[in-house]
């Protein structure tokens, strides 16, 4: 390689390594909020910065811990909602069809790509 192949390939690396820092120190950590609505209508709104547990109508346990909230209980026969993983990012959501209750992601951070439709 020449001397301006190797000038090229370590400005290349260069930027990449400044990208790489800057989206990793200078994102938005702001960890989000959640609603939960039940049948339509708002129940509540919750960070995800505080730990908290809370008690939808007495029929769904929906725990915020670590940035994440989780559905620990319902009284649902499916328990669909439970089995549902953790949700911390932007337009992820846990819903309970029976008891009607939905908990959603309204900020935070950007949600990872699920797939790609033509």
């Amino acid at each position: 390689m020449k001397k301006n192949d190797w000038i090229l390939v370590g400005s290349v690396l260069l930027i990449a390594g400044i990208w790489f820092l800057a989206r990793m120190f200078l994102s938005d950590t702001h960890s989000g909020m959640v609603t939960v609505t039940v049948n339509g209508e708002e129940f509540g709104t919750y960070s995800l910065e505080k730990e908290q547990t809370i008690d939808i109508h007495g029929t769904n346990q929906l725990v915020i811990q670590d940035g994440c909230a989780d559905m620990v209980s319902a009284n649902c026969p499916d328990q669909i909602c439970v089995h549902q993983h953790a949700i911390s990012r932007r337009g992820e959501s846990i819903v309970c069809l029976p008891n009607k209750v939905v908990v959603t992601v309204d900020s935070g951070e950007e949600a990872d790509l699920d797939g790609v439709s033509n």
